[in-house]
């Protein structure tokens, strides 16, 4: 363990931060994230200035005093800069990156008082992201949903913590506080999580999307684009079958992102069940129920605690893992 605590560090009731979910982290779901004790995040994505500025407003209007926020920034967005700049002028608080590295923008986000957290898929990023001073880390594993590394949550967390002096936040796979409790066995400081707040009531999305996750199994998930080093996580349908034949059949990039384009918004807005991209990670068949978002941050704490009272009393009665036999 380094000694952190992610709810002193961003100053958060609940060590969980919400992934930057595109077309689903509005500022309204961030500030009603961040209220129920999270770290609500506004995923910026494909945003430009407008529209990012519209979602802080939003999120300024619903967040309770005291409360943390955040951004998330994806590097390979053209309008970067200009983004950047409204965040300095907001003044939010913490900015969490991906899809790329935030080299450019790091020492002017620190000076304006803004944290900066990249999500990292290897210990190599993380040594990069170290040597830029960033604040924390996000490891994330390939069992999240949306686009992935490929390297798994249990392989990547430890090596990239014993890689860096740094607080590392644990993300993909945990939707249960279990999983929260291995993670931080693990030495994660606090935990991402994304595919377990679909199933809130207070996530915008459709409502086929979201029955979709919660009659989902392990087997419906599928990576699509892992061939053109795109790979992205989401259920399965008739997109992700005819995305995956065409792969197979030697279709290029451009071809596959025309394809595809606007399936996210099909998924979130419109619900649509076949050619909609309805992400979600590896462990969606653990969600089965639709509560508030305050219940699911309190069910994952007490889940937590159960665990480790379990554990506890297990390893006091010398569990079936102990042999007693003589080497």
């Amino acid at each position: 363990m380094n000694g952190h605590k992610l709810t002193e560090l961003l100053n958060v009731r609940y060590p969980f931060i919400q992934g930057g979910m595109a077309r689903i982290a509005t500022g309204t779901f961030a500030a009603q994230v961040s209220n129920a004790g999270g770290l609500g995040v506004i995923g910026s994505g494909s945003m430009e200035v407008q529209h990012l500025e519209a979602n802080i407003r939003d999120c300024k209007a619903l967040l309770e005093p005291g409360r943390t926020w955040a951004v998330n920034l994806m590097m390979m967005n053209p309008h970067c800069d200009d983004l950047v700049d409204v965040i300095i002028r907001e003044k939010v608080p913490v900015v969490t990156t991906g899809a790329g590295s935030p080299a450019a923008y790091v020492s002017r986000l620190q000076e304006a008082g803004c944290q900066v957290w990249p999500v990292i898929a290897s210990p190599l990023m993380a040594k990069r992201m170290a040597r830029l001073g960033v604040n924390g880390l996000i490891a994330e594993g390939c069992e999240a949903g949306g686009h992935v590394g490929s390297f798994t949550t249990m392989a990547l967390l430890p090596q990239v913590i014993a890689a860096v002096d740094l607080p590392v936040v644990a993300a993909g796979g945990i939707v249960t506080g279990r999983q929260a409790l291995a993670a931080y066995a693990l030495g994660a400081v606090g935990f991402q999580i994304g595919t377990v707040l679909l199933a809130a009531e207070e996530c915008p999305i459709h409502d086929n999307y979201r029955q979709r996750i919660l009659g989902a199994r392990l087997e419906d998930v599928v990576t699509i684009g892992r061939i053109g080093g795109t790979a992205t996580q989401m259920l399965k349908n008739p997109m992700t079958r005819a995305y995956l034949k065409m792969e197979r059949e030697g279709a290029d990039w451009e071809t596959l992102e025309r394809f595809s384009l606007g399936g996210l918004a099909k998924a979130v807005l419109h619900g649509d069940k076949d050619q909609g991209a309805m992400m979600a990670g590896q462990s969606v068949g653990l969600v089965d129920q639709v509560r508030p978002l305050k219940d699911i941050f309190a069910g994952l704490m007490a889940d937590m605690d159960r665990g480790l009272h379990d554990l506890l009393a297990d390893w006091e009665a010398e569990g079936p893992w102990k042999s007693t036999d003589t080497i």
